[in-house]
Formats: C-alpha cells, structure tokens, sequence
C-alpha cells in the first residue's frame, strides 16, 4: 500500500464546489457538523483516502471491515453551492502524515475545481458555557468583513497555538496552492462531544455558502449532552446520581 492513496468511488460533476472539512478534533466539533450535513442533506461517497498514516484498524459494521479511511462526499444542496464535504473517524498520528495527508486532500479538491475551502473545529474555553461564539481564520484578510457579517469573531492572539492538525494545514498549505481558505472554529469546554458548538458553526457556514439544514437531531443529541453535564456536575458535588449505565452516551 502506498504512503497516501486515493480511490476513485463514483464520478460526478460538481458546480463551484466549496470543500467543507470536518475530521475529529476538539469536542468533536467540525466532525458533528460535517457529518450533520451528510445526513440532512442528499449526498454520495465520491473519493476515499487511505494512509499508512492512519491507525492500524479497520472499522466492523454488522461484522464487515472497512480499512481506516478519509472519505469525500458531493452534497448538491438546492439553492446553494454544491459542497465537497471531507469527514473520517481519524486524523495522521505523526506529522510527516498531517501534511502528506492535507496535501492529498487538497489534490482532490483541486480535481473537483473546488477554489474554496472551510475548515470546521473546534476552540477550547477550558469551562462549560452557555453562549456559543465562532471563532474564524482566513488566508485573505479581505474576508473578514464578510464573515464578521455573518457572526464570525477574529481575537487577537486566539486560538492560543494557533491551529493544529488538518484544518489547520487546509489553511496553510491551501493559501500557497492558491485556495481561498477559512476555519471556522466553535467555542466548546473540550471536555465531551458539544452539538451545541457544531449548531452554531453550521449555523454560520449555511450563510456563507447558502444552504439550510434542520438542526432537530442536533438539538436532541444538545439535551442529552446537557443532561450528562448535570450528572458529572451531581457526582463532582457528592450527589448521588443514577447508575453508570445511565452514562453510556458519553463520548
């Protein structure tokens, strides 16, 4: 198997497509919103990407394998652009693999003729909250207007690290091959899963790419959330809370 191999799925033609990323990161935030894209909307597996970069497994579904994999699905949402939409369950373990990996990814977005890229994450508080801010980065600083237009805030010196991994990269790597790219970046506690988080970065991206999705499904998976929040908040108060199978939804 070679170092990073790609693999044709199915092919079709996409209008002015907009890569949209979200790979597991901080409070799972751009994974929830990617993949709540994928399920409100119609779309098709186009492309897979394996790496020996990945983790050593495979996936059982109904007993069937599926080596790790990243996978591009086209979304053609009415009334919007057309959507290239980059999700998996892993990210590179090294960094040799990050940049192997992104460069990859955005071969594939360049054969789409996708000149737009958004990378979706999250951006740690350290402590529970209640109101939800996006955080954004761009290649072009002339964006900023517009996408502060549409609730995205740009702090000095935030996120404190910069950006890491994937979604980062899209950035750097996309600004010297020539992609217009963004992060949008959900503030979350990083301490579990936050639906909340991916709502309001989904809630940004679906104005500024112009698409609807309805966010019921996330609002319940939220309540569950929160109600896990409630019991870890009883048990660190000394609050007798109800048994550990009653948690099994964390994660």
């Amino acid at each position: 198997m070679d170092e990073f191999e790609r693999e044709e799925v199915a092919a079709v033609d996409l209008a002015d497509p907009v890569l949209v990323e979200g790979l597991p990161g901080v409070g799972h935030v751009g994974k929830l919103a990617a993949e709540h894209v994928l399920e409100e909307l119609d779309s098709e597996v186009v492309e897979r990407v394996y790496s020996t970069h990945f983790p050593p497994q495979v996936a059982v579904e109904d007993g069937e394998t599926a080596l790790a994999s990243a996978e591009f699905h086209a979304v053609t949402p009415a009334g919007g652009r057309d959507l290239l939409v980059l999700t998996g369950d892993h990210q590179a373990q090294d960094n040799t693999g990050h940049y192997g990996l992104t460069d990859t990814f955005l071969d594939v977005a360049d054969d789409f003729g996708v000149e737009s890229v958004y990378a979706l994450g999250g951006v740690p508080t350290g402590e529970l909250i209640e109101e939800y801010g996006v955080v954004g980065a761009v290649t072009d600083g002339d964006r900023v207007e517009e996408l502060e237009a549409a609730g995205v805030e740009f702090r000095d010196e935030e996120p404190a690290g910069g950006i890491v991994g994937v979604s980062g990269l899209l950035l750097g790597l996309g600004e010297r091959r020539g992609f217009d790219a963004v992060c949008l970046m959900g503030e979350t506690s990083g301490y579990l899963v936050d639906p909340k988080s991916a709502q309001a970065v989904l809630e940004v991206l679906q104005e500024l790419v112009g698409f609807e999705v309805d966010f019921g499904s996330l609002e319940e998976r939220a309540d569950e959330m929160e109600e896990v929040v409630r019991k870890i908040q009883q048990m660190e108060q000394g609050t007798p809370t109800p048994s550990d199978e009653d948690l099994r939804y964390i994660g």
